[in-house]
């Protein structure tokens, strides 16, 4: 991208963080307190400090997976030898789909010194990213459902998040569907997606999905159901998707139940990513489940793609047998892929200069990571920055097609698929 002004993260005042060191209940928590302030050359005698964060136990969407795998990703790491030597510490926060807690979450990751966020969840980006903004603190890979993942110049995400998605998920529907209905959350981030399947449905020569708004934390939606096939129809050719986050098995079971009575029994169903995973699947009777034929876009490779390998090696070593941090959940995957942008890039630094700038400078700088095939290589220059107006961080476009075959959800076609374009096309509209 050309022409457009780089900014620039302001430092949190000198002042303010001495405040911060000199008041604090076991000042020698936090890096830079007594050994310089953050930004500053750090101890290499103590530890590295991290944070993720994630709603857990919330009437609407949980990702109490990303935190738990974080705890795991360090297990291994420090099993390993650490970094440089130096342990990985990780703190973890309930963010709780709350703006004041998101806010929190992120004052705390400031006050503990952490050298950066990584594969967090927050639908609350100002809250969240104001106080890391003001610290120069980096955010590394979040799970992509917020404009500020995409706008912030300390943002590093490592998925095109929502956009791509969706995008994705409407060139995929064009080529099945002639009428779609979107069932989607009547939130501020819910407001932004039917414009981007409307992009991908457009680039397949489609009309435009119809806009059905539903609660995100709703116990029924039949009343939803109804809408949906009302406006997509109940012929062959018509789809509904639906973008609910984890309310989205409680809108399929009650659109099954709608299509039990003999309506829209013919109409295909799809989602994205997040929205319908293989534990859904699973749990809503595998082969006989009522996703099974259902379209899926997703960010990465199919859960069962051997490239998982490593990571499911961590998971039983060093997740104990943690059910929350389960290898097919979008959520676990991407906090992975930014532990390991985020381990890529200490391990490039000098020990004893290991802090939030240096590894804010590191990533500015150009430092390639490359994550095995489960995305393109990674690098956040200028120059690697899509030309998309509303997503000006983004440098991973990519997306794959799924299906949910014989209760498996894998890969309805072979490679990724790039929509850069048409999030460019979009963008100019």
């Amino acid at each position: 991208m050309t022409g457009r002004r780089r900014l620039l993260p302001r430092p949190l005042p000198r002042a303010a963080m001495a405040a911060v060191c000199a008041t604090a209940v076991g000042a020698a928590l936090f890096t830079g307190c007594g050994g310089g302030l953050p930004g500053t050359r750090g101890d290499s005698r103590e530890p590295i400090t991290v944070m993720t964060w994630a709603p857990e136990g919330t009437q609407a969407t949980n990702m109490a997976g990303m935190p738990a795998m974080a705890t795991a990703y360090a297990r291994w790491v420090n099993a390993s030898g650490g970094i440089h030597g130096r342990r990985l510490r990780v703190l973890t926060c309930n963010e709780r789909n709350d703006t004041v807690a998101a806010a929190g979450c992120a004052q705390q990751a400031v006050e503990a010194g952490a050298v950066a966020v990584v594969g967090s969840y927050s639908q609350h980006g100002r809250s969240m990213m104001s106080p890391l903004e003001a610290s120069g603190t980096p955010f590394i890979g979040g799970y992509g459902i917020t404009n500020e993942e995409f706008t912030s110049p300390l943002s590093y995400p490592v998925n095109g998040g929502q956009a791509t998605l969706l995008a994705g998920n409407g060139r995929q529907l064009a080529g099945v569907c002639r009428r779609v209905a979107l069932v989607r959350p009547d939130t501020i981030a819910g407001d932004q997606l039917p414009a981007l399947l409307d992009a991908g449905l457009t680039a397949g020569g489609r009309p435009r999905a119809a806009d059905v708004r539903a609660p995100e934390d709703a116990t029924d939606y039949t009343r939803h159901s109804a809408a949906a096939l009302e406006s997509a129809g109940t012929e062959d050719g018509a789809c509904v998707t639906a973008a609910l986050g984890q309310r989205t098995n409680t809108f399929f079971d009650s659109f099954r139940r709608l299509r039990e009575t003999g309506r829209g029994s013919g109409v295909r169903i799809a989602a994205v990513l997040g929205s319908v995973q293989q534990s859904l699947v699973d749990s809503t009777g595998g082969a006989s489940s009522p996703l099974e034929g259902a379209y899926a876009t997703g960010w990465y490779p199919a859960a069962d793609d051997g490239r998982w390998a490593p990571m499911r090696k961590v998971i039983a070593e060093h997740a104990f047998g943690d059910n929350r941090v389960s290898p097919t959940d979008p959520g676990v995957q991407t906090t992975w892929l930014a532990y390991t942008v985020l381990r890529s890039v200490l391990m490039s630094l000098d020990a004893d200069d290991i802090s939030a700038a240096s590894v804010h400078h590191a990533l500015d700088d150009g430092h390639e990571v490359d994550t095995g095939g489960l995305t393109p290589p990674l690098r956040w220059r200028q120059q690697d920055l899509l030309a998309v107006r509303d997503y000006p961080r983004v440098v991973n476009a990519d997306v794959t097609y799924q299906v949910v075959r014989g209760g498996r959800l894998v890969a309805d076609r072979g490679g990724f698929v790039n929509v850069a374009r048409t999030l460019e096309e979009q963008s100019k509209g």
